[in-house]
Formats: structure tokens, C-alpha cells, sequence
């Protein structure tokens, strides 16, 4: 299998869904504070996107602009809602004390109430690092909206993002170690992608040389870097199955180990497996084809224990002699 060979290329994807804003009170349901609080509950992570530039054809909601208050209005906001439904369930459990818990229910009350005491502090559930493993049971059943991972989007102006410079970058960086943990923060310039992605290929090349004789950065897409990034505060990885017609990217979570890996592409892989044949996609691309891995010694068998690696190409062995459980 020769690497500049291939007739077709799945890549890994990543799903994202535009979800509208919010405004101060939307946790008891002012503007669209319902619909965005449900939309976001089905989201595994949040790519929290606040405007840093001026605009007399934007409107902003507040009649300002200030993305640290917006940060801090909208993590007000998730934690209230947080807050109600943890009263809720609470409330709910506390109900059974006279009547007999069970051991579940008792530890549902404890986490319940140890969420709460987190949220009630002004804190978000994701950024408490000593929870125990019941309380990690039930917040991954409850799907708390702050139990989400955040990375932060400053949309910024077109000059501002070439000269890299914009009055609340440190501010927003400074509440973001503060009050967030230090999660990622990437500066982007909406106009400028929006003009990359409509624009021929030699158009854009003009432009990052024009840039670039002016002394500015390069004008280069920022997209694959918010990509890789949302990937990883997914805690996902990704490795590769390759052949002579097809090479086709698969996404797992972090951790997982070669059969349940098998299991992305197909149960009977996972059911079935035997081994796995892996080479890493850096080693490949530097030799060139699958021979060479092999003719250098960093071709490997690995057994059911192996941690797949980001940037695996593993070729599957496996045997399926009767029909899965049912």
C-alpha cells in the first residue's frame, strides 16, 4: 500500500451545531432561553463563540461590547439552570427518605446534593476535580450543561486578527484562568474566514503574500485549528484503516483499547478480534509505503490490552465463528 495511491479518503468529522445566544434571565425563560437550554443539553461539548469587535451593522442583545460580561452572563446562566435541576431531582429523592431508600437513591441524593453545593459556589461541575466515582456515575447519567467542555471562539475583527492585537484578548484570557480553568481560547476573524472560504485558491495566495509584505501574519484559516482543538476537549482521538482503493479515518473516545476500537468499524471486528497490525501515520508518511514500515521494524502486532494511539493505522485480524448475542 503506497500512501499517494489512494483512490478515496473518509476523513473524521465532527458535528456542530450553530445554537442561538442567550440573554441574562434564561434560565427562567427570557428570549430564546428555553430553546437554546434544550438545544445545548444535547451537545457533548460547547464551542463558546463571543464577539470582540465593533460593528454599527451587528446588534448586540446588551446595546454593548463586552465579550468577559457576555462570559459571564451566559456561565450564570447554564449554572442556574444546572441549579434548578438539581433542586428538582433533590427534591424529588428527598421524598423517599420516610419511605425507605434504596442504596442507589442514596447515592443519587449525595451526588445530587454535592453538585449543588459546586454550582451554588460558582462553580461550573466540569472544573471540580475531586469528585468520586458515584458522583462521576451520576453526572454522566444527569448530563449537567456546565459538566460540558468548553472551548472559547473570540470572533474578532479582520485587522485585529491579522496584526494579532485586540483590546480584550488579555481580559478574556485573564476571566478564563479564572473563572474556566484556563480552557482553550482561539482567536478568529469571522469576515476573514468567510472571505477564505468563498475565494479561489491563487486569489488567496495573493492575499497571504500581500499580507505578509505588509509585515502582518499570514492570512491562513484558523478552521483546522478549532477543529483539532474541539476534538481533543472531547477526549478523542482518531486512527486510520487504509488499503489500496480506500483510507478512512475513525473516531474514538481517548483510552479505548484495540477490540472496542474494532467496534467502531463494525461488532463482529470487536466480537472477533484476534489482533491488530499497527504502524503510526508519521512513520508511514516519512517511509512512504507499508513495505518500508515493515522493512524498518515499526510494522507491530499488538494484542486486546494495546491503547490505541492518535494517528494509528491498524489493519484488524479477526474471526467470527457463530452469530452475536441477541
Amino acid at each position: 500500500m503506497e500512501v499517494t495511491k489512494t483512490k478515496s479518503e473518509i476523513p473524521a468529522a465532527l458535528e456542530i451545531w450553530d445554537i442561538a445566544g442567550l440573554v441574562k434571565g434564561a434560565a427562567e425563560g427570557a428570549g430564546l432561553g428555553n430553546a437554546f437550554l434544550s438545544n445545548i443539553s444535547a451537545v457533548d461539548g460547547i464551542y463558546h463563540v463571543c464577539r470582540a469587535f465593533e460593528s454599527t451593522d451587528v446588534v448586540h442583545v446588551e446595546d454593548r461590547v463586552d465579550p468577559v460580561e457576555d462570559l459571564a452572563i451566559i456561565g450564570a446562566e447554564l449554572r442556574a439552570k444546572d441549579i434548578e435541576r438539581c433542586e428538582k431531582q433533590f427534591e424529588s429523592l428527598s421524598k423517599l427518605v420516610g419511605r425507605g431508600q434504596t442504596k442507589e437513591q442514596k447515592e443519587a441524593q449525595a451526588a445530587c446534593e454535592a453538585a449543588l453545593a459546586c454550582l451554588k459556589s460558582g462553580k461550573d461541575i466540569r472544573l471540580k476535580k475531586d469528585w468520586t466515582t458515584k458522583e462521576v456515575e451520576w453526572l454522566n447519567e444527569t448530563m449537567l450543561l456546565t459538566a460540558k467542555p468548553v472551548v472559547y471562539l473570540v470572533n474578532v475583527s479582520q485587522k485585529d486578527f491579522l496584526r494579532k492585537r485586540n483590546k480584550w484578548l488579555p481580559k478574556l484570557h485573564a476571566w478564563i484562568q479564572e473563572n474556566s480553568g484556563g480552557e482553550p481560547m482561539i482567536p478568529f476573524s469571522g469576515e476573514l474566514e468567510g472571505q477564505i472560504v468563498d475565494m479561489p485558491e491563487d486569489e488567496a495566495k495573493a492575499l497571504f503574500s500581500a499580507a505578509a509584505k505588509e509585515g502582518e501574519a499570514p492570512m491562513t484559516s484558523v478552521l483546522p485549528k478549532i477543529i483539532r482543538t474541539g476534538f481533543t476537549s472531547l477526549h478523542l482521538i482518531y486512527y486510520f484503516t487504509a488499503g489500496e482503493k480506500e483510507v478512512r479515518c475513525w473516531t474514538i473516545p481517548k483510552g479505548f483499547k484495540a477490540p472496542q476500537a474494532a467496534g467502531a468499524i463494525h461488532g463482529d471486528f470487536e466480537r472477533g478480534f484476534i489482533c491488530a497490525e499497527v504502524m503510526a501515520y508519521d512513520v508511514l508518511r516519512e517511509l512512504g509505503s507499508e513495505n518500508a514500515v515493515k522493512a524498518a521494524g515499526k510494522y507491530r502486532q499488538e494484542g486486546k490490552n494495546y491503547v490505541v494511539q492518535d494517528g494509528d493505522v491498524i489493519f484488524f485480524k479477526f474471526n467470527v465463528t457463530a452469530p452475536g448475542k441477541k
